[in-house]
């Protein structure tokens, strides 16, 4: 990058930012400097990654497998905690942990068996990348959908617990519920695109170089990927967490 790109980029940040905070302020909405505090953050972790990636691209296994795992570990870490108050904290971290890594493996492994993309650390990164986003985000909504369902529908589960149902089977149909809300955004982001929104991984891969038509398969293989990952990776969270000794009560 140029120093002129820099400032170009610099420029254009501080604007869009401006943007945000004056909206916000006329709108009456309060959220201090969360937007400064978010860009800044991305922009060094983006900063750090890229240096890391360069170096990763250029070596194999060994370096790409290190890079998922600390992917696979924060998108562990950030989606436990807010569950914690289904079965404790290390009940959830558990639960994620077994759901995002089934989720990414079985997607990963479906990809580069077939050979839909070249098993090179460049795919690797940048597949493993993406899914390991989406199963935090799957995790973090089926969890919360179970939870917000177990709130709600306290008197169904106590009904079903009273007429000597198990807990998991009591608490069934609010698990289903669960998996499925936590797949609208998903499926809603595939039914729209190229008519509503155009993705990043299309608009990456076009920008890389790549022909339309092969920025269009790798978007494809990636939808299809978040599909089967968030399925997995829902149906584990909801049966695992889905028993509780004890039913929560509160707020989600």
């Amino acid at each position: 990058m140029t120093s002129d790109e820099l400032v170009r980029l610099l420029v254009g940040v501080v604007v869009l930012l401006a943007v945000a905070v004056v909206v916000l302020r006329v709108a009456g909405v309060r959220v201090g400097a969360a937007p400064l505090t978010a860009v800044l953050r991305g922009g060094v972790q983006l900063a750090a990654i890229g240096l890391v990636l360069g170096g990763v691209l250029d070596h194999a296994p060994l370096a790409s497998a290190a890079v998922l795992a600390v992917m696979l570990t924060t998108a562990v870490w950030t989606a436990s905690r807010r569950l914690a108050s289904l079965q404790g904290l290390a009940a959830a971290r558990r639960a994620v942990a077994l759901a995002c890594t089934a989720g990414a493996v079985v997607v990963l492994g479906v990809v580069f068996a077939v050979g839909v993309l070249p098993f090179e650390a460049r795919y690797v990164v940048a597949l493993g990348g993406i899914v390991l986003g989406g199963t935090m985000t799957s995790a973090t909504l089926a969890g919360r959908h179970l939870l917000a369902g177990l709130i709600a529908r306290r008197d169904e589960v106590e009904a079903w617990l009273s007429l000597g149902a198990t807990p998991r089977r009591a608490v069934l149909d609010v698990a289903r519920a669960a998996v499925a809300e936590s797949l609208v955004p998903v499926l809603d982001q595939t039914r729209t695109t190229g008519l509503v929104t155009l993705p990043g991984a299309f608009i990456g891969a076009l920008l890389g170089g790549a022909s339309p038509l092969d920025a269009a398969r790798f978007q494809l293989i990636v939808l299809a990927g978040l599909i089967a990952a968030g399925s997995v990776v829902a149906v584990l969270v909801t049966t695992l967490l889905g028993a509780p000794r004890v039913l929560p009560t509160g707020t989600p």
